[in-house]
């Protein structure tokens, strides 16, 4: 009896060397695999305790003590191997786990607003900031709050088809924003005093235009306007959006649904006025059109010109941007080009 618990020990002995390498968890399930073999219930071990009815009675005392030295022996042992293999887990876990704040790393990249958005939300800012409501509206328009309310002629170039894109006889998508200028003064009574931001649409693709585009028109409507107020809002707006030392300057011009209308010029905000390759040596930016509002738009919104008169200018973002910036080429906010968006935070 005493030579088969030795066998027994030095088997199991055996049997733990042959698992105690490798991959920690396959380990760990093999040895649980012995344990179960030779100290479960119906285990070898086990198995000699049952058989301790054949033994002569006066051998059972000596028998049964040779029994638990044993499962003694192979308690330990086997709690030896667990304790090295925990060990061994943790080694491994903590040099698998370890950083080295000393090494270099690349840097995660984040993520930032596009260009467009953010001179948009500055220009936002800037107008709510001196008061304006911001107003959207549809991108799909009638002709009438388009063209006809605005005192735009049948006859005006803008009405081609190659300058607009026509969805029907009646519907159109927007080439400007000034059909919520329309929608605006039809539901409210003055004093009015609104931008409405949006994207527009028109037949145009080269280096300064787009056929999709984000425009932001103005307008304001009370008694006593005059040109003095427009000008006066347009540079106050220029110099927060640019710097205080940019200069504005007006020139007359036409647009049908203002009178008197004007061209608004920016100093260059690469040169300063001084004359560059961005603003071809003039040291001026054509910016925005405006105007006073022409009185038979006021009437086609049923608002009495004799009383009250306003004024409304309209930018593009992306040419905002582009003076901003010093950028070349407008089709750079569209390419998703990120060597040009990432140099853009805000």
């Amino acid at each position: 009896m005493e030579d088969k618990i030795k066998e027994l020990i030095s088997q199991c002995d055996d049997e733990l060397k042959k698992v105690t390498g490798g991959n920690a968890d396959e380990n760990e399930a093999a040895v649980q695999d012995i344990k179960v073999k030779y100290l479960g219930k119906s285990g070898k071990l086990t198995a000699l305790l049952r058989g301790m009815k054949d033994v002569p009675k006066e051998m059972r005392p000596v028998v049964g003590q040779l029994v638990n030295e044993a499962r003694e022996k192979m308690e330990k042992r086997f709690s030896d191997v667990e304790s090295e293999m925990k060990k061994r887990l943790l080694e491994f876990t903590v040099r698998s786990e370890y950083i080295d704040i000393t090494a270099d790393t690349e840097r995660e990249k984040t993520g930032s607003l596009h260009p467009l958005t953010l001179v948009e939300n500055l220009i936002k800012d800037v107008f709510v900031g001196m008061g304006f409501e911001i107003a959207e509206g549809p991108q799909i328009e009638t002709d009438y709050y388009n063209f006809q309310a605005l005192n735009i002629p049948k006859d005006h170039p803008s009405r081609d088809m190659q300058d607009t894109f026509y969805i029907s006889d009646s519907l159109l998508l927007r080439t400007q924003t000034s059909p919520m200028q329309v929608r605006t003064m039809e539901k409210k009574k003055p004093p009015i005093k609104m931008i409405c931001p949006g994207v527009v649409y028109r037949c145009d693709d080269d280096a300064t235009h787009s056929p999709v585009f984000r425009q932001v028109e103005g307008l304001v409507v009370d008694k006593g306007i005059t040109l003095c107020d427009l000008m006066g809002t347009l540079e106050c707006a220029a110099k927060a959006l640019f710097d205080e030392n940019t200069r504005i300057r007006f020139r007359p011009s036409y647009f049908p649904f203002t009178e008197p209308s004007v061209e608004v010029d920016l100093t260059c905000s690469s040169c300063h006025g001084d004359g560059c390759r961005l603003c071809k040596g003039t040291g001026w930016m054509e910016v925005l059109g405006a105007g006073m509002v022409n009185p038979k738009v006021l009437e086609n919104c049923g608002i009495d010109s004799s009383i009250y008169s306003g004024f409304a200018f309209g930018f593009g973002v992306e040419r905002m941007a582009m003076i901003r910036y010093g950028i070349p080429d407008i089709r750079l906010f569209y390419e998703n080009d990120e060597r040009f968006l990432r140099q853009f935070k805000g």
